[in-house]
């Protein structure tokens, strides 16, 4: 035995000497997955490898030092009852709580090196929680990521070419500082619940309300017009005063344009004290601006938030992205245009009081880590002071028959970022007294936990829900919507044409106008504007909303959830009152 144990003790010892001893690998060759599709997403086909000299950026995302510094300061500046309340971030700020720890850019930099990345391609963001490498050859980032990037397309379209890869991964001595890659998995183009699903000429409709003025409804489906909003609402009466500190701000993604002309004329029908009502078009990451094919997604949100918010600035962000390969001069992959659009606004000093998008994507084709990404960037334009709201979908509690990839069945489909807990979602009602529209989308989010501010509003909706739909959902998720507002028989004007449109499209920027005249208010009285509405609907805020207790949002095969007294997942917390919501604001700090 003696003999043994010195044997061993002698070749551990040796073992470092001995010159046939296979040397460890480097750290940067020990690639663990970070994420991968099982098969190609669906609606998705592999076209090959891209050409010889493709070049990619590459967007890292970097894991913060104190990773719920942000979170936590969101929460304490949007929250009513905290005594630093309205006291939103700088964009330095936001910043500085961001930041990766200085162990993490060190390791970043060694693995680059390592790959022979020059330093002229990598430059930072956001006080460095952000890496981009620019123009790197596609062998090389296959290299740095153990993926396999191919050119995919929308099966049965001509639509343009994305560079992606089913699944790729990281050193896993980096696992614990990064927390995504972009373009990597994510293959849904932003639009992919572009919220408007048909639209229908004037003369398929009827009951049609005056667009002037309205005092009274006694029909249950009328015509839905800035009037009757203004009526149903209670914005009618409200004179605006701080229009020189006051923005409001929509989204725009491929392609789709608003137009001047159509918003004159659409004024001119509506409200004609409004009808010099103008916006400023940015264009970002090569967004274009075309107003001779106006979209009716952007006509719509331009018109109806600027008829309830007048004279309000407006703002029309254009964003390119989604497109990713230049097959004749081998240009770089372009940038997703959801990160483009965030980081703009996060590289600039002043940002709009109130933002309104129409856009999403069902929560399943995206990578948990770049949801959660994309999320964490939301919190910190509410941190600095933005509304930050989505429409949550058309499809119910979803599309089809919402079978699950891995053969587990049925599972509801939740829309992102609807179903993120950083911004404030809004479901459809119809008819007036409203009940809930049956496209309303709502659910349970699968990839974000419930929020502090649900902890009793969705508690008390699943009592009463009891076992039915057990394994539909995620009943720990985050509840959506969180309000709701009319989403049927819309009349807008497009392309010097009107029609009558239905979605959540309608709904999100009735209720963007009308938090722009509550920051209105606040501004006028020398406040902060309202930030982050959630932590306040959900408290104090819901005395000024009006209680949806009918109707359901069917889906999956089922006839989904359905609206109750109370929250519930599918009209929210209600529908907004507007001389209500303000007077919950008389007690808001100075």
């Amino acid at each position: 035995m003696r003999c043994l144990q010195f044997s061993v003790l002698y070749v551990l010892t040796a073992m470092p000497f001995a010159n046939f001893a296979t040397p460890l690998p480097p750290p940067w060759h020990d690639i663990r997955v970070k994420h991968t599709w099982n098969v190609v997403p669906p609606n998705w086909e592999a076209l090959g490898h891209p050409p010889a000299g493709t070049t990619i950026d590459l967007h890292v995302a970097l894991k913060p030092h104190h990773e719920n510094a942000l979170v936590d300061t969101l929460y304490k500046v949007s929250d009513p009852r905290s005594p630093k309340y309205g006291a939103h971030l700088s964009k330095e700020q936001v910043a500085q709580l961001v930041a990766p720890h200085p162990d993490t850019l060190d390791l970043i930099n060694t693995w680059l090196r390592h790959h022979t990345v020059p330093s002229s391609s990598i430059s930072t963001t956001h006080g460095g929680s952000w890496l981009k490498l620019t123009g790197i050859p596609v062998s090389q980032a296959n290299e740095l990521l153990g993926a396999s990037y191919q050119v995919y397309r929308r099966i049965g379209t001509n639509d343009s070419t994305i560079l992606r890869t089913v699944g790729y991964g990281l050193p896993s001595v980096l696992h614990s500082h990064v927390q995504t890659v972009i373009p990597t998995t994510y293959f849904a183009s932003t639009g992919a619940l572009r919220q408007i699903p048909q639209r229908r000429t004037v003369g398929e409709t009827a009951n049609m309300a005056t667009r002037e003025r309205v005092t009274s409804l006694s029909s249950r489906e009328v015509e839905v017009n800035p009037s009757v909003l203004r009526w149903l609402y209670q914005t009618a009466e409200y004179v605006p005063a701080a229009a020189d500190r006051n923005v409001l701000a929509v989204t725009g993604y491929l392609d789709s344009y608003p137009s001047q002309a159509d918003l004159r004329e659409f004024m001119s029908e509506c409200r004609e004290d409004a009808i010099g009502a103008t916006f400023e078009v940015v264009q970002i990451n090569g967004g274009g601006y075309d107003p001779s094919r106006p979209d009716a997604e952007a006509n719509l949100n331009l018109q109806y938030t600027q008829a309830i918010a007048f004279p309000t600035p407006h703002i029309f962000y254009s964003t390119g992205g989604g497109i990713s390969i230049n097959h004749d001069d081998n240009t770089p992959a372009s940038d997703d245009a959801w990160l483009q659009w965030v980081n703009y606004m996060l590289d600039s000093e002043d940002i709009p009081q109130t933002i309104n998008t129409s856009y999403g994507d069902p929560e399943t084709y995206l990578p948990p880590e770049y949801a959660e990404t994309l999320c964490g960037l939301y919190a910190r334009l509410g941190a600095r002071g933005a509304s930050v709201i989505f429409s949550s979908g058309n499809y119910g509690v979803g599309k089809g028959d919402c079978l699950a990839n891995d053969g587990s069945g049925v599972h509801f489909i939740p829309a992102f970022p609807a179903s993120c807990p950083f911004v404030t979602s809004v479901g459809g009602t119809i008819d007036i007294p409203e009940s809930a529209a049956p496209f309303s989308g709502g659910g349970f989010s699968n990839y974000f936990s419930q929020p502090p501010y649900q902890s009793v509003a969705v508690p008390a909706f699943l009592r009463q829900l009891g076992d039915k739909y057990d394994g539909y959902y995620n009943a720990e998720g985050r509840g959506f919507p969180d309000i709701s507002a009319q989403a049927f028989n819309f009349f807008i004007i497009d392309n010097n044409e009107s029609y009558f449109v239905d979605g959540t499209s309608c709904s999100a920027p009735t209720v963007a106008g009308i938090i722009s005249l509550l920051n209105d208010y606040l501004l006028a009285t020398n406040r902060r504007p309202l930030g982050f509405l959630n932590p306040w609907l959900y408290g104090i805020g819901i005395d000024g909303l009006n209680d949806i207790t009918s109707g359901s949002n069917p889906g999956c095969g089922t006839d989904g959830f359905t609206a109750i007294v109370g929250w519930d997942p599918v009209t929210g917390l209600g529908t907004p009152d507007f001389s209500r919501l303000q007077s919950t604001l008389a007690s808001f700090p100075r």
